[in-house]
This record gives C-alpha cells, sequence and structure tokens, in this order.
C-alpha cells in the first residue's frame, strides 16, 4: 500500500471498540501533528488503554479509520508496526536475559541483523544509562531501570512515532524526572509522541496537547492553558488545624463556592472555585474568624490541571490509576507489540 504524507503523524477518525455490550471507545478522533507530544488523560476506565491497542494493531476498530506515520494502521498493520515504538504500563522484558541480551533480541526481532542489533544494544544502553548493568539478568535491575530497558527496547528500530501507555507508573520521583528528560530529548531529536498518563505534571510538563477521555469519548482537548482557561476562575484554598475545622471551613466555603468544593482531609486542606477572587477571599477569612477559626494557611490561585481533570470528569486526579480498560492480559499485549513485526516472518538469525 502506497504511503500518504501529511502534517500529522497520528491521525485517527471516528475510533469505536466494542466489547460485548459495552462501548470501551466511543467515536475517538485524533491528531499528532509530526515531532509533538499528545496526552491521553482520563479516569480509570475512560478508554485510554483501549485507543493506544488500536493505534498500534493489537486491536483492530470495529469503526474508524487510523493512519500512523502514514501508513493505514487496519489495511496494512505490518508497514504500521515497522513505524511505531509501544512501551506499555508494565516494562516487558525477559528477566532471565541480561539488559544487553534483551536489546539484542528486539533487535533481532526487527530483523536488524546481528552486527546492527548488537550496535543498536550498546548505543540503547549508554542512552539509557544502564552500561554498567548491560551484563546483569534483568530480574536483578530496579523498577526504574526495567522502565528505562523497556523503553530502550521500543526504541531499537528507530521507530518515528512512540506509544507510551502509563510511562512513569511506579517510579520513584527521581526515576519520573529522569524519564521526563529522556522523552524530551527524544522529542527534540524529532520523535512523534503519544502517551497516557496519570500524573497530571506528567502531562503539563510533556505534552504540546492534551485530550481528556471518559466514558469512551473526548470531553476536551487543548494545551494546559487553554484548558485552565476553559476551567476559568480562580481558586480560594484554605488549610486548617483539626478534623473538626475541615467542616466548619467547608461550611463557610460552600457558600461562596461557585463550583464543587474539594475537600482533602488528610492535608485539612480545601478548595472552593470562586468568581470575584480577591474580595471572596477576604470574605472567607472574615466569617471564618467569626465562627472561631483561624486558618494555618489560606490563599487565591488559578486553576491546575487538578482542577480541570475534576471539573471535567467529576473525578480527583489521584483516582486515576492501573489498567483502565480491555480486560485482556496487559503483560500479554506488551510482548505481543515487540513481536508484531516478526508474526508473519519469524525470527531471523
Amino acid at each position: 500500500m502506497a504511503e500518504r504524507t501529511g502534517d500529522h503523524a497520528v491521525l485517527a477518525r471516528g475510533l469505536v471498540k466494542r466489547y460485548g455490550e459495552v462501548t470501551a471507545v466511543a467515536g475517538v478522533d485524533l491528531e499528532v501533528p509530526t515531532g509533538t507530544v499528545l496526552a491521553l488523560l482520563g479516569p480509570n476506565g475512560a478508554g485510554k488503554t483501549t485507543t493506544v491497542r488500536m493505534l498500534t494493531t493489537l486491536l483492530v476498530p470495529d469503526e474508524g479509520t487510523v493512519e500512523v506515520a502514514g501508513v493505514d494502521v487496519v489495511a496494512d498493520p505490518r508497514a504500521a508496526r515497522e513505524r511505531i515504538g509501544l512501551s506499555g504500563q508494565y516494562a516487558a522484558v525477559d528477566e532471565n536475559l541480561t539488559g544487553f541480551e534483551n536489546l539484542d533480541m528486539v533487535g533481532r526481532l526487527y530483523h536488524l541483523g546481528r552486527r546492527r542489533s548488537r550496535e543498536r544494544a550498546w548505543e540503547l544502553l549508554e542512552q539509557f544509562r544502564l552500561t554498567d548493568a548491560a551484563k546483569r539478568v534483568a530480574k536483578t535491575y530496579s523498577g526504574g531501570m526495567r522502565r528505562r530497558l523497556d523503553l530502550a527496547g521500543a526504541l531499537v528500530a528507530q521507530p518515528p512515532v512512540l506509544f507510551l501507555d502509563e510511562p512513569t507508573t511506579g517510579l520513584d520521583p527521581r526515576s519520573r524526572n529522569d524519564m521526563w528528560d529522556l522523552l524530551t530529548g527524544m522529542v527534540a531529536d524529532g520523535t512523534t509522541l503519544l502517551l497516557t498518563t496519570q500524573y497530571l505534571e506528567e502531562a503539563e510538563r510533556l505534552a504540546d496537547d492534551i485530550v481528556v477521555i471518559d466514558h469512551g469519548r473526548i470531553i476536551a482537548r487543548g494545551t494546559a492553558d487553554e484548558l485552565k482557561t476553559d476551567v476559568g476562575g480562580q481558586r480560594v484554598e484554605v488549610v486548617v488545624a483539626t478534623d473538626a475545622e475541615v467542616d466548619v471551613a467547608a461550611g463557610v466555603l460552600r457558600e461562596v463556592a461557585v463550583g464543587e468544593l474539594q475537600v482533602e482531609r488528610r492535608a485539612r486542606r480545601l478548595t472552593a472555585p470562586v468568581t470575584a477572587g480577591t474580595r471572596v477571599l477576604v470574605d472567607v477569612l472574615r466569617r471564618l474568624e467569626e465562627v472561631g477559626t483561624v486558618p494555618l494557611d489560606a490563599g487565591l490561585r488559578r486553576p491546575t490541571l487538578d482542577d480541570v481533570f475534576l471539573t471535567l470528569t467529576g473525578k480527583p486526579a489521584e483516582e486515576v490509576a492501573g489498567e483502565d480498560d480491555q480486560p485482556a492480559s496487559e503483560e500479554a499485549s506488551q510482548k505481543a507489540s515487540r513481536k508484531a513485526s516478526t508474526r508473519e516472518e519469524g525470527v531471523r538469525s
């Protein structure tokens, strides 16, 4: 099939996927310009993972069309697999092989040949700061090292388009920042990236555009700043000293809130969307003083992506976690994606 050129590395129209009577994805349209980053956000069960699997040939859409790097994913999945890399929620590495052997094996599966596979393995081990552990079996790696090795495996064939499903889930803050730096560098070198994430900070730091999905449908899209502007207004935020004062402060803030009041009981922090800004903050402080509550901290701030997420989905961001929709084994899907380009032919030595 002939390739079509264009400005978009990923172009999807009307994607639908059903499982029996359940519609996991209900008419999703996506456009990812070449050399940019698109983040898919959504609560648990929103349809993010199912969408990624359709984009990467692991699932056939019931309706709709997908082009990746100019190739029709449904009509020519083999050609599409040659142009994409995929790293999923769980690191798909062979724990009984060394780091070098894992990457060398992936190179062989992509038919790079023995010499180039070995060269590419060492290039990636150096890029991902794994050279010291190259000859250690992967089961001795830390979680962060496994994630880096898995991402390296997705890059062996130097694909122009990379799909990452929850790339930093389970990583400690330092490992997460290291991964963000690596991804930023790859995009700067021309890679197009589509990722799902449960971390709003990750989306804000990496993404040129953000798409919010809920119940299989797109409910918002735009840059982080555009989404914050769409939510509008400001937030009065109050922190109190005791559990009893949380309830007292909640009563006061509900009187001025123009949307849903958010209460974090563990932190004793309350956040209310307001429209009148400074005047409302002064009024809140006066009312709290009248009922005998002096906040430990109080202030006015702009909306964050957390506020956007809560407003759009009705759920706080911390509820977004884990595999989101497809009942099939995620680990099996990751292994399948690694072998996708060789299903028809097998492995050449």
